[in-house]
């Protein structure tokens, strides 16, 4: 018997199509999921998760979170596939909002780091004489990070998609949501970084006089 969190082989069968996988967890120490499974299905197969339908011994595996050991899947086990795969044109769009999507990840890195060294100003990590000029710096680049997240907003809504593409249509929702919360947090991070600096320029003023 295979270890808890040892990859699991499985055959799939899709129309007249066979694919042997290798299913491992994505999470240390985890044991490999369906969702794990039916990730790996898409990219040898060309069939979105969202329109996957995955058959086991007559019945069909819908809880993505449950280990496959829990569905009674286990090694050289095999797996009906049915489901529709995306034209060639939806694909086209699939790739630009991929590629949206990997600006984005580099944008909310920068929020981040933003993040960090705000945090460490307020912790008092650096010299008082010093923070008026780094948080005049950080509200520029939080500035210019929200006006990214806001130009991606942009690209997004400029990518107009046909009724039945169905899997572009749940990429570009899930995106602009994503794209929402980062900008929401650009906000509150905008105004706490001009709180302190108010409170800053307060704090100057009593000294001075």
């Amino acid at each position: 018997m295979a270890a808890p969190g040892a990859p699991v082989t499985v055959t799939v069968t899709y129309s007249n199509e066979k694919h042997s996988i290798q299913v491992a967890s994505q999470q240390e120490d985890g044991e490999p999921t369906l969702q794990d499974m039916a990730v790996l299905i898409e990219q040898v197969t060309g069939v979105p998760v969202p329109f996957q339908k995955l058959i086991y011994k007559g019945k069909s595996l819908k809880e993505l979170e449950q280990p496959l050991s829990a569905l009674g899947v286990k090694n050289g086990c095999k797996v009906m596939l049915i489901g529709k795969r995306n034209s060639p044109e939806e694909e086209a769009e699939l790739k630009k909002l991929k590629d949206l999507e990997k600006s984005v990840e580099q944008i909310a890195n920068k929020l981040e780091e933003v993040n960090k060294e705000f945090t460490g100003i307020q912790k008092g990590f650096l010299a008082k004489d010093l923070q008026a000029e780094a948080l005049k710096q950080l509200d520029k680049r939080i500035k210019g990070t929200a006006e990214q997240f806001m130009k991606i907003l942009e690209q997004i809504d400029a990518i107009n998609l046909p009724e039945n593409f169905s899997d572009c249509k749940l990429k570009k929702k899930g995106l602009v949501k994503r794209v929402q919360v980062f900008l929401a947090q650009c906000d509150t991070i905008e105004g706490n970084i001009g709180q302190e600096m108010d409170k800053l320029q307060s704090k100057n003023l009593a000294l001075a006089e």
